[in-house]
C-alpha cells in the first residue's frame, strides 16, 4: 500500500466535494459489476435467500442504511435502477458502515424484467405498500423472497406493484402516514428472518 501524507487542504482537494473524513482516506478499485444472473446462480441452493428491490429510491443515506440492515439480516443483494438511482459513492458507503463488502448491489435498466427473472428462479416478490390489506406478520414470509420497496415519496410505481406476488404493510399508527424507507426495509428484513 502506497501511503501519502498530506495536509488537510490537499487531502480535501483529492476527495469529492462534501466528502466527510477524519483525516484519512483510502483509494480502492471500484467493485466489479454484478449482474442479476450472478446473484441467481449464487443463491440457487439457498432456500431462504433474501433480496431487496428498491423502486426509484434516491436518498443516499437511506440506501446506505438499507445496505447495513441487509448485511445484518443476511440479505444477499439489493437491486436498484440504473438511471434513477444514485451511484454507489462515499456517503452511501459511510451510511452502509462496511455492508458494501457483504451485500451485492445490482443495477438494472428494468425492475419489472428483473422481477420476472427472480420469479423464474422461484423467488416470491413481496411489495411493501401502506394500503395493503395484509400485514408483514400475517404474511409469515418464508422461502426465497425479494422484498420490493418504493421510493421515499410516492412508494411503489403501478407496474412494479402489479408485478408483486403479494402486497403487505407494516401496521403503524394512523397519525403518521408512512415510515422512512430504511426503517420499513429493516422491519421487513427482521420479520423475514423471524419466520
Amino acid at each position: 500500500i502506497k501511503i501519502l501524507t498530506l495536509d488537510k487542504r490537499k487531502l480535501d482537494n483529492y476527495l469529492p466535494p462534501g466528502a466527510v473524513h477524519q483525516g484519512i482516506a483510502l483509494e480502492i478499485k471500484a467493485q466489479k459489476k454484478i449482474d442479476l444472473e450472478d446473484i441467481i446462480n449464487q443463491t440457487s441452493g439457498n432456500a431462504e435467500a433474501t433480496i431487496i428491490i428498491l423502486d426509484q429510491a434516491t436518498d443516499t443515506y437511506n440506501i446506505g442504511s438499507i445496505l447495513r440492515s441487509a448485511a445484518a439480516f443476511g440479505a444477499v443483494a439489493i437491486i436498484i435502477q440504473d438511471r434513477k438511482s444514485p451511484v454507489i459513492n462515499g456517503p452511501i458507503a459511510k451510511a452502509a458502515s462496511g455492508a458494501l463488502e457483504h451485500v451485492a448491489v445490482v443495477r438494472t435498466t428494468n425492475l419489472v424484467r428483473a422481477m420476472d427473472k427472480l420469479k423464474a428462479a422461484e423467488y416470491w416478490c413481496i411489495g411493501l405498500d401502506g394500503k395493503a390489506k395484509q400485514t408483514l406478520a400475517e404474511a409469515k414470509l418464508k422461502g426465497r423472497v425479494a422484498l420490493v420497496l418504493g421510493s421515499e415519496g410516492s412508494g411503489l410505481r403501478r407496474l412494479t406493484r402489479e408485478k408483486c406476488d403479494l402486497l403487505v404493510k407494516v401496521p403503524i399508527n394512523k397519525a403518521i402516514e408512512s415510515l422512512n424507507l430504511s426503517n420499513a426495509a429493516t422491519i421487513a428484513l427482521y420479520e423475514k428472518t423471524r419466520n
